[in-house]
């Protein structure tokens, strides 16, 4: 996957959709300050339902044209809960992607958070991208952010570049967002392409941070580093606009930009 930075003539055509990323709900591990990983498969506590049930009906008017989850049980969960409250899902068929799995963190699974932050320091690492015995370094998982990325670009564009295509925009620059205003729609408004996507904390910081420096995606305005790369809130939404073109018979990346991150209106409702 790779993203142009000149496009010229017919190649500045481009179709442009959104992508909602979610972390899942709570689950009694996330309650008791535990790290689960890959390893522990745990199911939403009742504030986890309710959460995910909150994210939902925020989400209600919001259209999707797809939605992909990671196979583990608290997101999936998740989602099916955001897609019962969601009319435009009801269509919609659930992709599972073991790409969208959370971190693995080896030996440290199941141990406190405070625990994991005591073995990067005893290892003169910096937290949290230590790597504990068994686990998987930034850099793996950032090559699995990549894989699923580029599966959706195709997935996306094969599915509705041809439906879609002719009424693509034609641009140079990455997408540009529409005013935030605190509304669930925001930055997806008349966009018939949007993409849910569910999946657990450590996964989205580490997309965030390829999504930021090395895709080229602009930030919200006035959003600050330390906000931007922090672990989302469970449940918590962020939201992004993406460009592709079509080269030959694949579909790349040729914008994004991101309109939202770390949004939680909907626990504070």
């Amino acid at each position: 996957m790779r993203l142009p930075s000149v496009l010229t003539g017919d190649a500045m055509r481009t179709l442009t959709f959104a992508l909602t990323l979610v972390r899942h709900g709570e689950t009694p591990f996330n309650k008791q300050g535990l790290l689960q990983g890959q390893t522990i498969d745990a199911p939403l506590s009742e504030t986890g339902l309710q959460q995910a049930e909150a994210a939902g009906r925020y989400l209600r008017d919001v259209r999707f044209s797809n939605v992909f989850v990671s196979d583990m049980l608290r997101a999936r969960q998740t989602a099916e809960m955001i897609m019962k409250h969601n009319s435009s899902c009801s269509n919609l068929q659930m992709v599972c992607d073991p790409l969208l799995k959370e971190k693995s963190f080896g030996t440290a699974e199941g141990l406190r958070v405070q625990d994991y932050k005591e073995m990067a320091k005893a290892a003169g690492e910096a937290f949290p991208d230590f790597t504990p015995p068994g686990g998987e370094t930034p850099e793996q998982v950032k090559q699995r952010v990549r894989g699923f990325l580029d599966k959706t670009l195709q997935h996306i564009g094969s599915e509705h570049w041809q439906a879609r295509g002719q009424d693509a925009t034609s641009q140079a620059a990455p997408p540009a967002a529409s005013p935030v205003e605190g509304r669930a729609e925001d930055g997806a408004g008349g966009l018939p392409v949007h993409a849910l996507v569910v999946s657990h904390g450590a996964y989205m910081r580490v997309a965030l941070r390829l999504f930021v420096e090395e895709l080229g995606c602009r930030p919200p305005p006035g959003c600050d580093p330390e906000h931007l790369f922090s672990l989302s809130p469970n449940t918590g939404l962020c939201r992004f606009l993406l460009s592709i073109k079509q080269e030959g018979s694949a579909f790349i990346l040729s914008g994004i930009c991101c309109v939202f991150v770390h949004r939680r209106d909907h626990l504070e409702q």
